[in-house]
């Protein structure tokens, strides 16, 4: 959708960065224009209306001035700040990945409705009552790749195009899904997947986010379907995801506690 000279929207902030200074660069997802670069002007002044308003992860109602080159921010005023994500590592670690993927999977000014409701659902989330926070994040993984057009394909074989059976198979992050035993290339990149992580990712797909809270994980299930996800993501974006390294971190440093019980 083209934006008209001066604009007001609904904005979720993704990231930012410093330009000169006492301004920034604030990189926002709305629902109608897509993702956009604007310049946040005076904004790291101390007396500035416009800081608290625009720190990233916050849900924020923004008025917007086109520019030669980029947009410039004119007015902002927070609708939600998700503090409860900034008083937690283990929330905000899994905030900041969400905002990294929407923001790589994202062009510049492309109407993205689906993919704003999404995120902002995710925070939402994240910030709310305590639960297993990760159950989110894949459940988030899942649905941005399916409205990206990159739906991973769970119930045949893509070799064979045969319904697969309930015997553990392969994911292939190369491939775009999964591989029977049969159809498997010896020594490719397809990985091992197990009955239950098979059917975990198909509620992941196809459920309701309500359905896939329901669902009580053991430790290695829920770090099994991580792993095919993350692989998966890497493939699709040829890069890996900066903000992934900060929620392996919390672990190795003993900062997390798994949330998945066993079934």
């Amino acid at each position: 959708m083209a934006a008209p000279r001066i604009y007001k929207t609904e904005a979720i902030v993704l990231r930012q960065r410093k330009l000169g200074e006492a301004d920034k660069i604030v990189t926002l997802h709305t629902p109608n224009y897509g993702k956009v670069d604007a310049v946040a002007k005076g904004v790291r002044r101390p007396k500035s209306r416009l800081g608290g308003h625009l720190e990233v992860l916050t849900h924020v109602m923004v008025m917007l001035a086109q520019g030669r080159n980029l947009d410039v921010v004119t007015q902002a005023q927070a609708i939600e700040s998700f503090s409860p994500l900034r008083d937690d590592l283990h929330r905000l670690s899994r905030a900041l990945y969400a905002a990294e993927l929407v923001d790589r999977f994202s062009p510049e000014r492309a109407e993205s409705y689906h993919v704003f409701q999404l995120l902002l659902a995710t925070l939402r989330r994240l910030a709310g009552p305590a639960g297993n926070v990760d159950t989110v994040l894949r459940y988030f993984e899942m649905h941005l790749l399916n409205l990206a057009g990159f739906q991973p394909q769970l119930d045949r074989c893509l070799t064979c195009e045969q319904p697969l059976a309930a015997v553990p198979n392969y994911f292939s992050p190369m491939a775009g899904g999964v591989l029977c035993p049969s159809c498997r290339v010896d020594g490719g990149a397809a990985r091992p997947l197990s009955v239950n992580a098979l059917k975990v990712m198909r509620l992941l797909q196809n459920g309701s986010f309500g359905e896939v809270a329901r669902v009580r994980m053991n430790v290695a299930l829920a770090r099994e379907v991580e792993l095919h996800l993350r692989a998966y993501l890497i493939h699709v974006l040829e890069r890996d995801v900066r903000s992934a390294s900060f929620i392996d971190r919390l672990r190795r440093e003993g900062l997390w506690e798994p949330l998945a019980v066993s079934s």
